[in-house]
């Protein structure tokens, strides 16, 4: 256990960070509202089925339906419905990236005031000095046309980055004894509430091509089934405050995958980005508590050891 907790921060933030690879794989194929909720109708018998396998009931009380539906509404729904948006809309997808990495800050600040989590100093400067970083990782991308943006994206964007930050705070505030997998599985229910709606406004016009299946299967099984499975476990052994900044590393991710696949370099300013995030992510990190000695009068006679 104490390995996997380890270690799950950073698969998370491997796997997360594919998501970019899969939507541009993907979105060539189909539109955005059409793809999502192709993938969000594929993964609700998937997490039935991974219910059900372990022996665990689909149902849930009432209260951790609706809880689990507006988590998902947020986190699912409404951030990757104005990511995918904003982008297929003339948004470069930098842009989108600088935008959605304000939500650790987001996060942090409706942890702090909602849920009374304690953020100390060196977490606020962590943050500043992340999204720092991050501008120095993205903003080399950007271009000389990037500021032509249609301003119809904008609010999209950061509607997204709302909707996320929000859904992250929110889901520390899981009922107890609600099983991880049968949660997520309504999640996805609450994410097509928002794409069904959206999708209406499309064509459904879909290209089967081999890219695009591949590009599909990425998205439901690795993304929407493994990763986000690692982040309710880490929102539930974890701090939302401290949850939001793997956020950081994911563009620093994304950037080395896109070079080894799609031959985007990196220059001197992006790799000096970089190093910041990933000291950032350390100075966010809390430190462990240690635990006193057990008094004298409490300890158990030597005999009974």
């Amino acid at each position: 256990m104490l390995i996997l907790t380890k270690i799950t921060p950073f698969l998370f933030v491997l796997l997360w960070s594919t998501g970019f690879i899969g939507a541009r794989l993907g979105a060539p194929y189909a539109e955005p509202f059409t793809f999502l909720t192709l993938r969000f109708l594929i993964l609700l018998p998937i997490m039935a089925i991974l219910v059900i396998g372990r022996g665990k009931s689909i149902s849930l009380s009432r209260h951790q339906i609706a809880h689990a539906i507006t988590t998902g509404f947020l986190i699912h729904g409404i951030y990757l419905a104005g990511v995918f948006w904003s982008i297929s809309n003339g948004m470069p997808a930098g842009v989108a990236a600088l935008i959605t990495g304000l939500q650790p800050f987001i996060t942090s600040t409706l942890a702090y005031f909602l849920l009374k989590e304690t953020v100390a100093r060196r977490q606020w400067y962590g943050l500043a000095a992340g999204f720092v970083g991050i501008m120095l990782v993205i903003l080399p991308k950007l271009g000389a046309g990037a500021f032509q943006i249609p301003l119809w994206t904008i609010p999209a964007a950061f509607a997204a980055t709302l909707g996320i930050a929000v859904g992250t705070t929110w889901q520390k505030q899981q009922p107890k004894n609600t099983d991880m997998i049968a949660g997520v599985f309504y999640q996805y229910i609450g994410a097509l509430l928002v794409t069904i709606p959206l999708s209406m406004t499309e064509t459904w016009d879909i290209t089967w091509s081999g890219q695009f299946i591949f590009a599909l299967a990425w998205l439901v099984i690795v993304l929407s089934v493994g990763a986000v499975l690692l982040l309710m476990y880490l929102l539930q052994h974890g701090a939302a405050s401290t949850t939001a900044t793997l956020f950081y590393l994911t563009p620093v991710a994304a950037a080395l995958e896109s070079y080894f696949l799609f031959g985007e370099t990196l220059n001197a300013i992006q790799l000096g980005g970089m190093a910041i995030v990933v000291i950032a992510i350390a100075v966010c990190r809390p430190a462990r508590k240690t635990q006193p000695p057990p008094s004298p009068s409490l300890q158990e006679p030597a005999s009974t050891r």
